[in-house]
């Protein structure tokens, strides 16, 4: 029996993945499918919608090493570029902490790069640049993270198709259908070239028919129109904080200083990891409690 778990946000959760009794699949239920054939997988998702890389470090990885995974699989950050207090050398080291658990514990660990949400999603500049700024800074550090550990590592900007709209939920936050399928036959593959566990490729093409009209109009007012709600208390203050800064840096000619800034802060946090062995640096800084 091959164990694979996964730990992250709402993303890994599988929300833009719907099945017809309301519940959420998502990329790693289908990627499970694929590692072996069926009932010789036994799959556990401990991701949850809106943590954060410490609440995955704090919260779920003791579970998850409880369960002694074969295979284990870490995608988190995008929640942390949202924040007030964005600290790329705590994310860095709660990455590293869970990534390096993980590995020291038998389990093939799987991670990934995220794509820039303000090419992605269009915003305006005042909100897309200090996004995307965040952004590469926790794909830097994830990405050196995962070349610290024989694992498997996937970077979504590698994969052009990643920018398709078609790849995107209703809600235009979560990947759909299509995207988790992306999502899980990209891992599939590079499980192939690695030699790890495979059964079945995941199929790329959708199950389920594409969503009428009516029904992205009543999720929005249902499920969306509440979802939103409760992000929209932690998310939208932290959002504008973000473009307000940005659109004053702006217009005093300094934006640059807001990327110098975070170079700056990447770098440090980059430099923790040289002569560390891996999922040691939490001896540096402890994981903090969740805000």
């Amino acid at each position: 029996m091959l164990t694979f778990v996964a730990l992250g946000d709402s993303t890994t959760a599988g929300f833009g993945d719907p099945m017809p009794d309301g519940s959420w699949r998502g990329w790693a239920a289908l990627l499970a499918d694929g590692l072996a054939p069926p009932g010789q997988v036994a799959f556990h998702n401990l991701a949850v919608s809106g943590a954060l890389s410490a609440d995955v470090a704090r919260d779920q990885l003791p579970v998850a090493l409880d369960h002694k995974p074969d295979v284990a699989a870490v995608l988190v950050g995008v929640n942390d570029t949202l924040r007030r207090g964005f600290d790329v050398s705590a994310i860095g080291n709660t990455m590293d902490h869970t990534i390096g658990s993980l590995h020291r514990s038998g389990a093939l660990v799987l991670s990934a790069c995220f794509p820039d949400p303000g090419r992605l999603f269009g915003l305006p500049a005042p909100l897309a640049r200090p996004i995307s700024r965040r952004i590469a800074a926790v794909n830097a550090v994830t990405h050196a993270v995962a070349a610290r550990v024989p694992g498997v590592h996937l970077d979504l900007n590698l994969l052009p198709e990643a920018y398709e709209p078609r790849m995107w939920s209703v809600d235009r936050l979560h990947p759909g259908e299509r995207g988790h399928r992306l999502l899980a036959g990209s891992f599939y593959d590079l499980l192939v070239a690695r030699g790890g566990p495979v059964h079945r490729r995941p199929d790329p093409e959708p199950g389920n028919p594409p969503p009428s009209r009516g029904a992205r109009v009543w999720w929005m007012a249902t499920q969306g129109s509440a979802w939103l709600y409760r992000r929209s208390r932690d998310l939208v203050p932290s959002l504008a904080r973000m473009a307000i800064a940005e659109w004053w840096y702006d217009l005093r000619g300094l934006a640059h200083d807001l990327d110098e800034t975070v170079q700056k802060e990447t770098s440090r946090a980059l430099d923790m990891f040289v002569d560390t062995p891996p999922g040691l640096t939490t001896i540096q800084k402890p994981i903090p409690n969740r805000q």
